[in-house]
């Protein structure tokens, strides 16, 4: 198992908070359920906790069988979540199970159980911080359709960024994406980015700052401080969201320093959409 910044237990509980402080969202006003997601636009307010809902079924029975190979969707128990005429408290209801039963599933588990992933980490600790990650992106997106306050805690947030970049800077994604490999064009540029509110020790890790290197071969980052071809500067939980796509890296809550043109082509280039 690969060592993460959280353990197991974390995760899990984690998990849990970030599911339910989701279901706020979808309590707050029942009735904009239909309302469109401006940061998935494809998707309504149900749809989303369908979404959500359904990869927390997905993750729970690859858990709960300890798949050995990726499942498909039709052999997860009511992944699909309720129909489209269900009222709002059915689908919030249908949410709730769906995360205990991954959260349940998860605890009993084990960080160590043998489990089916799309990563090198075949383990069941790879899905309890995936679903964190997972569960606080989309809990963003329903935040911000439904005009609610959205913050993270600096750990999880700074895992969070952690996460991205070893997905991205993966082999398989640097193989099967044309933006990665656009990116290569531009082997020498430097991205820094750097949280102003975290102090070092609110994070595992160090500081939240990142260095991510564009090379010919790839991406390369690290934990540290040092200066780059572009800079974006700002709080822990607006880095994330503007390095997520949720929310404009010009933003008046962010500072961008240097070739802001790089920091756009890595935005537009570093997505599996």
């Amino acid at each position: 198992m690969t060592g993460y910044a959280l353990d197991h237990a974390r995760y899990c509980d984690e998990l849990a908070h970030q599911a339910d402080l989701f279901r706020r969202a979808l309590t707050t006003d029942p009735s904009a359920l239909g309302n469109r997601v401006p940061t998935c636009p494809d998707w309504t307010m149900r749809e989303l906790a369908v979404h959500l809902g359904g990869a927390y079924r997905w993750f729970a029975e690859l858990v709960r069988t300890r798949a050995t190979e990726m499942l498909p969707d039709e052999s997860v128990p009511d992944v699909g979540g309720p129909g489209a005429d269900a009222p709002a408290e059915a689908v919030d209801a249908w949410f709730a199970e769906s995360a205990a039963l991954v959260v349940g599933e998860l605890r009993a588990a084990g960080p160590e159980a043998h489990v089916w992933t799309w990563a090198q980490d075949q383990s069941a600790a790879f899905w309890a911080r995936r679903a964190v990650h997972e569960t606080v992106i989309h809990r963003a997106d329903a935040y911000l359709t439904a005009g609610l306050d959205f913050s993270v805690p600096p750990p999880v947030a700074a895992d969070c960024v952690d996460e991205w970049l070893e997905i991205v800077s993966s082999s398989t994604a640097q193989e099967h994406y044309p933006g990665f490999r656009r990116l290569r064009e531009r082997a020498g540029s430097s991205i820094h980015l750097h949280a102003t509110d975290t102090a070092p020790e609110s994070v595992p890790g160090g500081a939240a700052e990142w260095l991510i290197e564009l090379r010919s071969d790839g991406i390369g980052w690290s934990r540290e401080h040092g200066k780059a071809t572009v800079a974006l500067r700002g709080p822990l939980t607006d880095l994330l969201l503007a390095f997520y796509r949720r929310l404009p890296a010009d933003s008046e809550r962010l500072e961008v320093l240097g070739e802001a043109e790089l920091l756009d082509a890595w935005l537009r280039d570093v997505s599996f959409g």
